[in-house]
């Protein structure tokens, strides 16, 4: 998703693709805080979030429990921003035990 939003900047499509996440039904953001986001990541995050904010639902996934997410989104400011928006009205579901690929691997080797 970064990725794509850095090249319509580029383009010109910014503005479009921005109208275009704030209108889609669920977003996911899958393994969020695995690698340390830039500060126009974190910006370009919190202007999605904050379009789609009691409108639209965000699916979050992470392997970090979510308090330290806060310190691993970088830039303190836009962390209580981003996180603001993500956790009120949220749902939180904590899973516990083995991960499921674990598992799967374990079943296919007869184990």
């Amino acid at each position: 998703m970064f990725q794509e939003l850095t090249i319509a900047k580029g383009d010109g499509r910014y503005h479009k693709l921005l109208i275009q996440l704030a209108k889609t039904d669920l977003i996911v953001l899958d393994d969020l805080c695995m690698a340390p986001l830039t500060d126009e990541q974190q910006r370009d995050l919190l202007e999605i979030l904050d379009d789609r904010f009691n409108v639209r639902s965000t699916l979050v996934t992470s392997q970090l429990p979510m308090q330290d997410w806060h310190q691993h989104l970088g830039d303190p400011t836009l962390a209580d921003a981003i996180l603001d928006r993500l956790v009120h009205n949220a749902y939180k579901i904590n899973l516990k035990g083995e991960s499921m690929r674990k598992r799967k691997s374990k079943m296919g080797n007869g184990k």
